[in-house]
C-alpha cells in the first residue's frame, strides 16, 4: 500500500514508510517464531494500539498457538497518559506458559510493565514483549524496554499502524508524527 498523505491531518508528517513498516513487522514476526517453536505459546495483543499491529504479525506466525488480547487504557483519548486500568484482562490460560505481548508503542513503559506484572502474577513460565515502536528518551528511567522493537523513532508524538491521534487514524499503513514537535 502506498503512503500518502490526503485527508490526513493538518501538521502530519510521515517519519516511516509503509514499506519499512512492514520490514520491521516481518523482523518481530521472525523473533516471535522462534519463541513459538520453543514452547507452548499465547501471543497477547494489548488493545486498542496493539490490534494492527498484532494481526501483521500473527499473519506472518506459523505453528500451534493461542491467541488472546487485553485492554488497557491509560490515555483516553488524551496525548499524555495517566495511570493504566483493565477494560479487559487476558482471558487464556497463562500458567506455566509462555507469553507473547504485542503492543503498538514503547513509551514511558507503564503500561507494559502493567500487563507483563498481570501475566507473572498469573503464573506465565516466560513473558517476552514485542512493540512496533520505541520513542527514543530518558522517561522510562527504571522499567524495562521491551524484548523486541520493530523501529525507533525520536520523542514525538506519532500516530498509524494502531497508534492513534484522538481515536483515529490507528488504520494508517505508515507511521506519522505531528509536525512542530520534539
Amino acid at each position: 500500500m502506498a503512503d500518502s498523505d490526503a485527508g490526513l491531518p493538518a501538521g502530519a508528517e510521515l517519519i516511516i514508510s509503509a514499506a519499512a513498516v512492514d520490514d520491521a513487522l516481518g523482523r518481530m514476526a521472525a523473533a516471535l517464531q522462534a519463541e513459538i517453536d520453543a514452547a507452548d505459546c499465547v501471543v497477547l495483543l494489548v488493545m486498542v494500539g496493539g490490534l494492527i499491529p498484532g494481526v501483521r504479525v500473527l499473519q506472518r506466525l506459523t505453528g500451534d498457538f493461542e491467541i488472546d488480547y487485553c485492554h488497557v487504557t491509560r490515555y483516553a483519548g488524551q496525548q499524555r497518559g495517566g495511570t493504566p486500568r483493565w477494560l479487559q484482562a487476558p482471558r487464556a490460560r497463562l500458567r506455566d506458559r509462555t507469553v507473547l505481548i504485542v503492543d503498538d508503542i514503547f513509551d514511558e513503559g507503564i503500561t507494559l510493565d502493567y500487563v507483563v506484572q498481570a501475566c507473572r502474577e498469573q503464573g506465565a513460565a516466560r513473558v517476552v514483549t514485542a512493540v512496533l515502536v520505541t520513542k527514543q528518551h530518558d522517561r522510562a528511567a527504571g522499567r524495562r524496554g521491551p524484548d523486541i522493537c520493530g523501529v525507533q523513532v525520536l520523542d514525538r508524538y506519532v500516530f498509524g499502524c494502531g497508534m492513534d491521534l484522538e481515536h483515529r487514524w490507528r488504520h494508517l499503513p505508515a507511521i506519522y508524527a505531528l509536525t512542530g514537535e520534539g
